[in-house]
């Protein structure tokens, strides 16, 4: 009995390992543990996918879909992932392509799961974990973190329709990359990160003082204005008794040096 066919995509895939293979030192423990991501996120599904590029094992692109319930619902974002040579040990960068309304595009974003905070990186995580923490911060406060946007909902909604036409020059049109493939469920560490996520975002919006309604709204207090007219008074007295104490104290002067001039006049006479 003749064995059924491989499919070419899986072939191709094989193919492109073998070449990694060749091309990297397969000792060295981050290409040894991207490889093995390689494989495990080999076959898309409909929430993401991640493949490395082919001349570098240490950028991916992957795709994401909006997450459900919220103004991002229906959109497909596409972006890349930038891992130092010391992953996992440190983490990764993100780097959104398309336009979304919460991350800017083409920069690297700041998440607690990204290389803008090492210090809560854990190298269990992986870049499946990424991916979904990504999808849990999209609906979070941007907070004024770098790289992050605040758009209305409404503006998202649009972007979010936007999105599904959008085309990546070296992955084509990013609605052909996920598939119709449930995920795997969650382990309990990425279930653990994704209630991280969410107790912050809520978190964030009950730290923000409600605005005031127009009963709460606080009526500007009126300044009264004690009067200055007793200061006033005073010191232009003050000031008339020591104009008063000048002139007299000029007059004696003078009218002593007049009495020396006149007495020394007599004198010679």
């Amino acid at each position: 009995m003749r064995k059924p066919r491989e499919p070419k995509s899986n072939r191709r895939r094989r193919n492109k390992m073998a070449e990694i293979v060749e091309k990297y030192n397969t000792k060295c423990p981050g290409v040894k543990r991207l490889m093995r991501e390689a494989i495990e996120l080999a076959e898309a599904t409909e929430e993401y996918c991640a493949r490395p590029l082919e001349d570098n094992l240490f950028e991916w692109h992957f795709t994401v879909q909006g997450p459900k319930g919220t103004e991002f619902e229906g959109g497909i974002y596409h972006g890349r992932i930038l891992l130092p040579k010391e992953y996992p040990m440190h983490p990764p960068h993100i780097i959104l392509l398309t336009p979304n309304g919460r991350f800017e595009i083409n920069k690297k974003i700041c998440l607690s799961i990204s290389g803008h905070h090492p210090e809560t990186w854990q190298p269990s995580w992986s870049i499946r974990t990424a991916l979904l923490a990504l999808i849990a911060f999209m609906p979070t406060p941007a907070e004024g973190t770098i790289g992050s946007l605040d758009y209305t909902p409404a503006e998202r909604k649009i972007l979010a329709k936007k999105s599904t036409n959008w085309s990546c020059s070296q992955c084509g049109e990013i609605k052909l990359l996920l598939s119709s493939t449930a995920a795997k469920p969650l382990t309990e560490e990425e279930q653990s990160v994704l209630n991280q996520i969410a107790f912050k975002g809520e978190d964030d919006q009950s730290s923000k003082p409600p605005p005031p309604t127009e009963e709460e709204t606080p009526e500007p207090e009126l300044q009264v204005l004690e009067s200055t007219e007793p200061v006033t008074g005073f010191l232009d007295q003050l000031t008339e008794i020591l104009v008063a104490l000048l002139v007299g104290a000029i007059g004696i002067f003078i009218y002593r040096r007049w009495n020396a001039f006149y007495a020394e006049a007599e004198t010679e006479l």
